[in-house]
């Protein structure tokens, strides 16, 4: 039979260990924060020209429809990104889990503790490099062109 953690000073150590990776999901929760409000106004610019798309024609349509192309991906990039950063947040949440419940069992989960964080991390790592990729399509959108910035103010 396993023996449990019995005093109170083992349980706070084992809270300590365990609450430690909880500042992590903070950070997280804020990054999730910021996607989920591009996504928001990426969702509404789309909304915005859709119908002003379906009643232009010419170049004003190919002008619309390429910046709904854009607005498509970019909401592509930040859903994956906000996908990849909650499988990060669900794997921190199965790393305290682990170290508590290892804690208090006497559980040797060393090795699957390490291997939860690590993917975490890469998660992570790859929700920030997403929503750089996403930061950069809608950049290079809205570059505003030399014609525009060279032109002077009529008198």
């Amino acid at each position: 039979m396993l023996q449990s953690a019995e005093t109170a000073t083992e349980i706070a150590q084992i809270i300590q260990l365990a609450v430690a990776p909880v500042f992590l999901l903070a950070g997280i929760g804020a990054f999730l924060n910021v996607c989920a409000s591009r996504l928001a106004r990426i969702v509404d610019r789309s909304r915005e020209l859709t119908p002003r798309l379906l009643a232009s024609r010419g170049s004003e349509h190919d002008e619309l429809a390429r910046d709904l192309r854009v607005l498509d991906r970019r909401m592509h990039l930040v859903s994956w990104a906000i996908s990849v950063t909650v499988m990060s947040a669900v794997l921190v949440c199965a790393v305290v889990v682990l170290l508590f419940g290892a804690g208090l069992v006497n559980l040797h989960a060393g090795t699957a503790i390490a291997l939860l964080f690590i993917g975490s991390m890469v998660s992570l790592a790859a929700g920030f490099f997403t929503f750089l990729i996403e930061t950069r399509v809608a950049a290079r959108a809205l570059r505003i062109g030399r014609d525009v910035l060279e032109h002077e103010a009529e008198s």
